[in-house]
């Protein structure tokens, strides 16, 4: 059996690690988060809970820890996963600043275990059919791509932490990434440039907190536009319309994951909605790369490189919109 260890469980996203231990050889070990009230929501009968994620570590000398927690303290809990000799699966974003970056880099070199990030639009059946048709010449070279990423806010269901910088970092550090991720699968740039744009609109009850933005990235020969808000309308049905255009020069395909569709129309074909297959689970790679003994398909260099890139993308709000290289 191969033991896990949940350290962090601030998010809803927690299910997405122990839904999945049903499919495989794993047993989960134990449970961390200095929350009493996560830990009482998340940890299963017969399963012990600790406070701090250090003696979470040292107890049960898990394989693989699934790190959920507050957006700002996951940098530490994946380092010292690391460190514990422990492979990490991590909800997104991966950490809230450059240095962090820097340090679950130096980790992961120094102790040959490797660090995925949860990034589960790259699962979906209708990027998957998106990549299916790129990769079959379909939409010719791709040239553009316009996402966006709107989300319900909801305030009264968000902890005090997420209003907070420390807590939570930034709104273009946090949103786009998987956007930003898929430009870069899509694109297979290794460098490029990017830009962003974050102004703090008049919240006066959470003055260090931005609920819109939006970056420029450019990604090799690929030019991208990334929008995230947390302005959706709360009557919607669905929690975020998230879309993205895919613009090639024989075709586009427009993304629609809130209604599982994918429209599109070439120079020699006339608009349809192409055919979806099945996904995967959020982290079904990642659970099944470790039972195979192997790297997710969302690698540790995928993850570094799609959190650098949003996070560079903060820093350049910060500071106008200054452009920010990446490599």
């Amino acid at each position: 059996m191969i033991r896990v260890a949940v350290a962090g469980m601030a998010h809803p996203h927690t299910a997405y690690a122990l839904d999945e231990l049903e499919h495989g050889p794993f047993q989960l070990v134990g449970t961390s988060d200095p929350d009493p009230a996560a830990r009482e929501r998340w940890t299963p009968p017969g399963v012990r809970a600790y406070a701090d994620h250090r003696e979470l570590l040292a107890a049960t000398e898990p394989d693989v820890v699934a790190a959920f927690g507050v957006y700002g303290g996951r940098a530490a809990v994946v380092v010292d996963a690391l460190r514990a000799g422990a492979h990490v699966i991590s909800d997104k974003p991966l950490c809230t600043t450059l240095d962090d970056v820097v340090a679950i880099e130096e980790e992961v070199e120094r102790t040959g275990r490797w660090v995925s990030v949860v990034l589960e639009k790259r699962w979906h059946p209708v990027t998957l059919a998106a990549r299916r048709l790129l990769a079959a010449g379909a939409l010719g070279d791709l040239a553009l791509v316009a996402a966006t990423g709107p989300h319900k806010l909801l305030p009264d269901t968000r902890p005090s932490w997420f209003f907070t910088r420390d807590g939570y970092g930034d709104l273009l550090g946090d949103l786009p990434v998987h956007d930003v991720d898929l430009v870069l699968a899509l694109s297979g740039a290794a460098s490029g440039t990017v830009s962003g744009l974050a102004p703090r609109r008049p919240l006066p009850e959470h003055p260090e907190w931005s609920d819109s933005g939006a970056l420029l990235l450019a990604a090799g020969e690929v030019t991208a536009t990334v929008e995230a808000h947390w302005v959706w309308p709360a009557a919607s049905d669905v929690h975020g319309r998230y879309r993205m255009r895919l613009t090639g020069t024989l075709g586009t395909a427009e993304l629609d994951w809130a209604r599982d569709r994918l429209h599109v129309v070439t120079h020699d074909r006339a608009s349809w909605d192409e055919p979806l297959g099945p996904g995967l689970r959020p982290t079904q790679d990642a659970f099944a790369a470790v039972a195979a003994g192997r790297e997710p398909e969302v690698t540790t260099a995928a993850s570094v490189r799609a959190s650098r890139v949003a996070l560079l993308a903060a820093r350049s709000a910060r500071h106008g919109g200054r452009v920010e290289a990446w490599a």
